[in-house]
């Protein structure tokens, strides 16, 4: 729990609002992963993300590196929390953490199915998917050079480097033999994008890391948890969000995602609305997309062979199987060359 006297200690020294006013802490989220608190003091009104106090301390960095973006990201139009302030230091808190201004909407993952009017209203619904690939879109034009983040990523190489950065990984992980990992990895290397054009990128977008206004029409509020976020090539952000996402979602079932798909623009309709927005070709996102399952399903695997006796990961197993499959399936019929 938050020691909201050294942090109300903090708060001063920062000069932030409400000094001397009582200081209310409020836990949102978290668990494993980095944890979120609803604060309140005076006009004060923030969400502070801190580590964990059990996280391994490679996790500090982290957190610092998703301040440096959402800073970097101000006075943009990509929907983010507006950054409040940072502390590096561990003393106050036990770990380092940061300040973002509280947003008031809802996420896809704190909803039982998609709320009011989204629920009943199908065209309603589509414009959720038009702003979730706007937002990744509109990060992808940023100018992150002149905005800071010259050294957030290694840019140049991004795609000589993925194959072997991957391959390594699993190697170092490996329990089982993955069908399709080989057949998708050779093709991955013969079949590198058109223009690669370097950009700020999430590198785990998805609804599950958004959140939207109330109401309709659909807004996106804001894009969270940038953990992953680098700079790198901005089309595998894409190549995330549809990766699994049904070439027609009206014939889509109930558990072929972690939402309720069925109403939403087709996955071509989605690329499409990227493309015109990003001013970026999608002639290559057959590779994106096999990227995308094969990365995916070697980050799944590391998960699945520490699983024990946690069913949430060992549910991870079948699911790596099957994005190799479609990895290995998508790389043997493309007919893009590259």
């Amino acid at each position: 729990m938050i020691d909201t006297r050294r942090l109300a200690a903090w708060l001063d020294d920062r000069g932030l609002p409400g000094p001397g006013e009582p200081l209310a802490c409020e836990f949102v989220s978290g668990g494993t992963q980095n944890e979120i608190y609803e604060i309140r003091r005076g006009d004060l009104h923030a969400a502070l993300r801190i580590p964990p106090p059990g996280a391994p301390a490679a996790r500090d960095p982290g957190i610092l590196r998703e301040w440096r973006i959402i800073e970097a990201l101000a006075g943009t139009d990509v929907p983010h929390t507006p950054a409040i302030a940072a502390c590096e230091d561990a003393s106050p808190l036990g770990r380092p953490f940061y300040l973002m201004g509280f947003v008031d909407g809802w996420s896809p993952m704190n909803s039982d199915g998609w709320p009011a009017p989204f629920d009943a209203d199908l065209e309603a619904r589509r414009g959720l998917a038009f702003q979730l690939v706007e937002g990744i879109a509109r990060l992808s034009k940023v100018d992150w050079r002149a905005r800071g983040l010259h050294d957030l990523g290694r840019p140049d190489g991004f795609h000589e480097r993925q194959v072997d950065r991957w391959t390594a990984f699993l190697d170092r992980i490996k329990g089982r033999e993955l069908p399709g990992f080989d057949v998708a990895a050779a093709w991955l290397r013969e079949h590198r994008p058109i223009d690669y054009l370097p950009g700020l990128m999430h590198g785990d977008y998805q609804f599950a890391n958004v959140m939207y206004e109330h109401g309709a029409p659909a807004r996106l509020a804001a894009i969270v948890d940038w953990e992953m976020g680098t700079v790198g090539d901005p089309k595998l952000d894409l190549a995330w969000v549809v990766q699994n996402w049904p070439v027609d979602p009206s014939t889509a079932s109930d558990d072929s995602s972690y939402v309720d798909m069925r109403g939403m623009p087709s996955r071509a309709e989605v690329v499409e609305h990227y493309a015109k927005v990003a001013g970026r070709q999608i002639d290559d996102m057959d590779y994106y997309i096999v990227l995308a399952r094969w990365k995916l399903g070697v980050v799944l695997e590391q998960g699945f062979q520490r699983a024990g006796d946690d069913p949430k990961l060992q549910s991870f197993g079948p699911v790596v199987l099957d994005l190799m499959r479609r990895a290995a399936e998508l790389a043997e019929r493309s007919d893009y060359r590259g």
